[in-house]
């Protein structure tokens, strides 16, 4: 057996994720010297590994090398998922302190299981090894079934975090299948490698095409089940409703980001060829659009009918996942992989601030006994809290798509490569499930700004249950991003201009 040298891992290619893995792992021994009445400050260590982490991944932003034998893979793509799972984090943290202290959860193995999770995500990013894929996928699952049912005494988290564990286990039994098969035929599990050997075995006509087939259907199983598109969305509405709301915003826009980059490295990476004689067109195509569109019309459709805001944003993010599951479809049309992947990876970043700033003010008006936040505790927001309003108002807006905000440039950018891929079909049905977005988004508006009940209105400026300085410090850091990324969108477009995932491996 031949033992690989340090050169040959190329550890440092790999560091801003490793080193975020044992920064917590030094915060799990430390935490335990902590005081109870002191966890806050696990919070900021964890917030100062985030740091170290971003500030290795900058070093290694521009690279483009693998790692661990080529298990990993560092490039633009994983340095500008690793800045968006970085952020999610940080701000969810900020999110989760005084939550943490107000529901008597406060423990510091609450902010470990967070790292950890991120650390999944950053792995599942630069993964080009479907075992790797499949052990980032655990490490980035494991905590979050912990964390769904972190609140204590209370069955809806402990029946949310049973759920997530139980489809999320099941789940995983479908990707270790279709890589077991996929390694059947290809007798690797290497994305590189599997994409030099798919022509081939296409070409025999064996039943090793069988099994590549198969394997490939039981691979967008588990990753749609992690992504939450249709139909293997239903855990999502149950599990946001009971979880804590912290974990439910990090779950909504982490997970996806892990999920979503592993989606991406398979299929432009490993299954691009994966076509029929004399086609540019890969087979899986039909299948991804078939079900973003499936999941485009039952996420808005059955937003519309949720009062409870958060069953409502799991809709909510059901439908997104369907806008970022476009780009992927779009990916499958020969020398389409590589803007594809940047349209995901700018739709994804948008997601992350504007979803974890609407859960953040959700989060605001929770409350103190975690009874959840329905349509009808936003009437008269505008009168109590005009700024809140406000920045509620931006984020739906964003979520909706209108110009000026990130969300508008998500999915510009994502229609945009769908109808260079010829799908137009499938961008029709995401122009016209825009449209029915906007109906509960803007439903919340109007409950802000042109309803009025008094016994929700209340005095101008009066306290609300989850206010503090730290959720205030996240939701402006969310609008920040909504909004500069709006504004300036050259500044996200500059950090993707050159992933080349397809060009590297040309059809």
């Amino acid at each position: 057996m031949d033992i690989p040298t340090l050169e040959q891992l190329n550890l440092s290619a790999a560091f801003p994720a490793i080193s975020l893995a044992l920064g917590t792992c030094l915060l799990l021994l430390v935490d335990l010297f902590l005081p109870k009445n002191r966890k806050y400050l696990t919070a900021w260590l964890a917030l100062g590994g985030l740091a170290v982490s971003f500030i290795f991944n900058l070093f290694a932003y521009n690279s483009s090398t693998t790692a661990l034998e080529g298990m990993f893979i560092a490039d633009q793509f994983t340095g500008f998922s690793n800045i968006a799972v970085i952020v999610a984090t940080a701000i969810s943290i900020l999110l989760s302190i005084d939550y943490l202290k107000r529901h008597q959860m406060e423990r510091g193995e609450y902010y470990i299981l967070l790292l950890f999770s991120a650390t999944g995500a950053m792995f599942m990013a630069a993964a080009n090894d479907l075992v790797v894929i499949f052990v980032a996928l655990e490490l980035l699952s494991i905590p979050l079934y912990i964390m769904a049912a972190f609140r204590p005494n209370d069955a809806r988290s402990e029946e949310s975090g049973m759920k997530y564990f139980i489809l999320g286990a099941f789940s995983s039994a479908f990707l270790v299948y279709g890589a077991a098969l996929i390694y059947g035929a290809s007798g690797t599990t290497n994305l590189t490698e599997i994409f030099s050997s798919v022509e081939g075995i296409l070409a025999t006509q064996s039943a090793s095409s069988l099994y590549l087939l198969a394997g490939t259907a039981l691979l967008v199983v588990g990753l749609g089940f992690k992504v939450a598109v249709v139909p293997f969305h239903m855990w999502t509405p149950d599990v946001y409703e009971g979880a804590p709301t912290p974990v439910t915003a990090y779950m909504s826009v982490v997970a996806k980001l892990g999920g979503f980059a592993s989606f991406l490295r398979v299929m432009i990476i490993a299954l691009p060829a994966l076509a029929l004689p004399e086609s540019t067109i890969a087979v899986w195509q039909t299948t991804l659009w078939l079900i973003a569109a499936a999941t485009l019309i039952l996420g808005n459709f059955v937003a519309i009918a949720q009062t409870n805001v958060k069953r409502m944003l799991a809709y909510s993010s059901i439908a997104h996942a369907g806008y970022i599951l476009m780009a992927v479809a779009a990916a499958g049309t020969a020398g389409l992989g590589d803007s594809a992947a940047q349209a995901a990876l700018i739709y994804l970043l948008a997601y992350t601030f504007t979803n974890l700033g609407a859960f953040a003010v959700a989060m605001v008006l929770e409350k103190t006994d975690g009874s959840n936040v329905t349509l009808d505790d936003f009437i008269g927001l505008s009168r109590r809290q005009p700024l809140l309003a406000f920045l509620m108002a931006f984020f739906m807006l964003s979520l909706i798509g209108i110009p000026t905000t990130s969300g508008f440039i998500g999915k510009w950018l994502v229609f945009q490569v769908t109808l260079e891929a010829g799908l137009i079909p499938l961008a029709i049905i995401g122009v016209l499930t825009s449209v029915v977005s906007a109906y509960y988004y803007v439903r919340i508006i109007v409950n802000m700004y042109l309803r009025e009940n008094e016994a929700a209105v209340g005095d101008e400026g009066e306290a609300l249950p989850g206010a503090s300085q730290y959720v205030n410090w996240a939701i402006y850091a969310s609008f920040a991003g909504t909004l500069i990324l709006g504004l300036l969108p050259v500044l996200a477009t500059n950090l993707v201009n050159t992933v080349n995932l397809a060009t590297m491996f040309p059809r």
